[in-house]
C-alpha cells in the first residue's frame, strides 16, 4: 500500500470519484489508499460537493509551508507550551478538523472548534483566534455565533472587559442530552400521527413503533449521559513511568 502525501494525479481521481457518486471506501480501493485517508483529503478541502483536486493540492501545499514554518525556529517564535512539537501540533489540528467537518460543520466553524479544544485554557479571544487561524475576526465572530446557538460554545468577558469563548467540561454532556431530546419533536408528531391514521391501521402502527423505539433511545442516551457525566470533570490518571515496573499479582 503507498505511503506519503497524496498526488496532483490521486486527487484527480478523487474528484472524478466522488462525481461518479462512489463512496470513499470504493474510492480509496482504487488509489490502493487507507479509506481514512480519503474521507481526510475530502472533508478538508471542501466537503463531498466542492472538493477540486487543483485547489485541494494547492491548499496542501500552503498548509504544509505553514506547518514547516511554524516548527522553523525564529528570534521572533514563540515557544510551544509543555515543549510540544509545533508542526506535529499543526497536523494534528487538521486531522481535528477535518473528523469535525465529516460530523457537519462547516471548515470554519471546525477550524474554530478545534482551536478552542486544543488550547490549554479551553477559552481564547476573538482576536486570539484569529490571529492562529490567520482569518479575520468577521470569519470568527460568524463561526461563534453559530458555535453558540449549538450550545457548542459559551462567552464570559475577563478581568480586561475583553469576551472570551469558551468550552468546557459539560459542553458533550449537554450537546449529547440535547440531541437526545431533539427526537422529543418526533415522538410527539408521530404520535399524532396514530390518531390520525386510526389505531390498529398499519401506516399507525408503523408510526407508533417509531415513536416507543425513539422514546427508548432517548431515554437510555439521557440515562446514560447523567451516569457518565462525572468522568468529563475528573482527571486522567498519569501513565505509568517508561521502565516502572508493574506490581506483582496476587
Amino acid at each position: 500500500m503507498p505511503g506519503g502525501r497524496l498526488t496532483q494525479q490521486e486527487r484527480r481521481q478523487i474528484a472524478l470519484g466522488l462525481a461518479d457518486g462512489l463512496p470513499y471506501a470504493e474510492i480509496a480501493r482504487r488509489l490502493d489508499r487507507p479509506t481514512s485517508t480519503v474521507t481526510r483529503e475530502v472533508m478538508r478541502n471542501g466537503g463531498p460537493t466542492s472538493y477540486r483536486a487543483d485547489l485541494a493540492h494547492h491548499a496542501t501545499g500552503q498548509r504544509a509551508q505553514r506547518r514547516r514554518s511554524a516548527s522553523a525556529p525564529g528570534p521572533d517564535s514563540a515557544p510551544q507550551p509543555h515543549g510540544r512539537d509545533a508542526a506535529a501540533v499543526a497536523a494534528y489540528e487538521e486531522t481535528f478538523t477535518a473528523v469535525l467537518m465529516a460530523s457537519g460543520l462547516t471548515r470554519m466553524t471546525a477550524r474554530v472548534l478545534t482551536c478552542l479544544f486544543t488550547s490549554d485554557t479551553g477559552s481564547l479571544t476573538a482576536a486570539g483566534l484569529a490571529r492562529h487561524l490567520q482569518v479575520s475576526p468577521a470569519s470568527v465572530s460568524k463561526a461563534i455565533a453559530f458555535l453558540e446557538n449549538q450550545g457548542l460554545v459559551r462567552r464570559e468577558r475577563d478581568e480586561r472587559r475583553r469576551e472570551r469563548y469558551i468550552v468546557d467540561d459539560e459542553l458533550f454532556y449537554q450537546a449529547t442530552v440535547a440531541s437526545a431530546r431533539s427526537n422529543d419533536l418526533l415522538v410527539e408528531t408521530a404520535r399524532e400521527g396514530v390518531a390520525v391514521l386510526g389505531p390498529d391501521t398499519p401506516a399507525a402502527n408503523r408510526l407508533e413503533n417509531i415513536a416507543r423505539f425513539l422514546d427508548l433511545i432517548s431515554e437510555s442516551i439521557t440515562v446514560s449521559a447523567e451516569q457518565a457525566r462525572d468522568v468529563l470533570h475528573t482527571k486522567p490518571a498519569p501513565a505509568p513511568e517508561r521502565g516502572a515496573q508493574e506490581p506483582a499479582g496476587d
